[in-house]
């Protein structure tokens, strides 16, 4: 049975308000025409929906049973309405994001705090992942944007969009003073002990790539498993490590660790917004995505 839809909805009117003429002033229309409706919706479903009387107008049996499933319908029609309006007015929503510590805290933190303020209805989940990791959730559709440092291999159909750049130095704590008055070679870190992240992170495969590149193996004397961990080890002296500059600065003032200059140039590193192309994005997904975009074009210069 193919019954129109706007049937049940002037059917659903008429028998909440017991009354063709109500219905007809609910709905912007004549009462001709309401009648009319009613009239071949009963003769589609075979059976009489109302009883007609002088004071207006009553379920029989059969329509009392087609309006306790219309009414369901119509009130989760309506609720549905409600969250569509909602999330179209960015008052609801959700956003979910993978996003690297690095880029966490040098980039996306201030930018959370803007965005919530701007939009406090939109729910964000933040899932702290590796970059590696992060570009995995987001080929599975568990996340819909991944906010990560480059480089890493993508697939074609990610989009990668640039949002700052960042630079990295070494590090060492007072053991390792003498060093910063020093300019040292790479090859000559073989002779002190490293601090670096886990193998399975884009920083030690950029670290790696940069040691090969200069015919170098990169030998670490020891591995953590977030960024954080690098600069207490450093300041404990536990060895020499890479990190972001600006992480560092607070302490370098302060005298806990110290500045070490080397010869090879350490390429800068880029903080990265990257989406699926074969998903679309949600409203408030995209109201997420453009407020970094216009955001890491200030500090990068221009996207992709």
């Amino acid at each position: 049975m193919n019954v129109n839809y706007e049937y049940y909805r002037i059917f659903y009117y008429v028998a909440k308000y017991k009354s063709f003429t109500k219905a007809a002033n609910v709905l912007y229309a004549n009462q001709p025409n309401i009648t009319r409706t009613i009239n071949r919706l009963e003769s589609e479903l075979g059976c009489r929906l109302f009883e007609r009387t002088h004071q207006g107008v009553t379920l029989t049996p059969e329509g009392e049973a087609l309006f306790s499933h219309i009414e369901i319908a119509h009130e989760a029609i309506c609720q549905g309405e409600n969250e569509l309006s909602g999330i179209t007015t960015l008052q609801s929503g959700s956003v979910s994001i993978g996003v690297s510590e690095t880029a966490l805290n040098l980039f996306l933190i201030e930018k959370l705090r803007s965005f919530h303020k701007s939009y406090p209805g939109i729910f964000l989940r933040i899932h702290n992942h590796s970059t590696p990791q992060a570009v995995s959730a987001l080929e599975q559709g568990s996340i819909d944007l991944a906010i990560v440092t480059m480089p890493i291999p993508l697939s074609k159909h990610m989009r990668k969009i640039p949002l700052m750049p960042f630079q990295e130095i070494l590090l060492g704590g007072s053991d390792f003073e003498a060093l910063s008055h020093r300019r040292l070679h790479l090859s000559e870190l073989s002779d002190y002990p490293l601090i670096m992240m886990g193998k399975d992170t884009m920083t030690y495969a950029f670290y790696n790539q940069l040691f090969l590149d200069h015919g170098l193996i990169l030998k670490a004397a020891a591995e953590v498993a977030t960024t954080d961990q690098i600069l207490p080890l450093i300041q404990y002296n536990l060895g020499l490590g890479f990190l972001p500059e600006t992480f560092a600065e607070t302490s370098i003032k302060k005298g806990n660790v110290y500045p070490i200059s080397i010869h090879e140039t350490i390429p800068p590193r880029n903080i990265v917004m990257i989406q699926d192309s074969r998903r679309p994005l949600s409203i408030a997904a995209r109201a997420f995505s453009d407020t970094l975009r216009s955001s890491g074009r200030a500090d990068f210069g221009s996207s992709e």
